[in-house]
């Protein structure tokens, strides 16, 4: 049970979460908004560029996404020639997932930004700020599947 008299400073809380993501993706969602992307693009972008051979299931699973919400903004990555697919060689079935050199590209300017900006947060704030930064992410982020500290 929440406290009420902590009410405020829990809404406060949530406001600077909220404003905080807002800032930290304004930047990429205004490049991807330039090609007629949206975050869930960049979401594949950066997981595929983190993890080259990735299969579609193993996609699924980090996002945490189903099968349909994951195939049209992929479908469009790949005919942008973002993404490319690849059969597994063990298993003809699998579809490894890897970035294309434009895609690469694209990614690093979404992600580059948003890394040379925790970059300079945690140099000005301190490693020790950063641990408790980190600690509190990991309680938020839960055990979501496919994400590991």
């Amino acid at each position: 049970m929440i406290d009420p008299s902590r009410e405020q400073e829990l809404n406060e809380a949530l406001e600077l979460f909220f404003f905080g993501y807002r800032e930290f993706t304004a930047y990429p969602d205004a490049v991807l908004a330039e090609r007629g992307l949206g975050r869930v693009h960049h979401r594949i972008l950066y997981f595929v560029g983190r993890n080259p051979g990735v299969t579609v299931g193993e996609l699924l699973s980090i996002l945490g996404v189903s099968k349909q919400a994951l195939n049209a903004p992929l479908r469009r990555l790949m005919a942008e020639r973002l993404v490319e697919n690849a059969v597994g060689e063990s298993d003809r079935r699998a579809r490894h997932l890897r970035l294309t050199a434009d895609g690469s590209a694209l990614e690093a300017q979404l992600s580059g930004s948003q890394r040379e900006r925790m970059a300079g947060i945690f140099a000005a704030e301190g490693p020790d700020r950063e641990a408790a930064w980190r600690a509190v992410m990991r309680d938020v982020a839960g055990t979501q599947a496919g994400w590991e500290a």
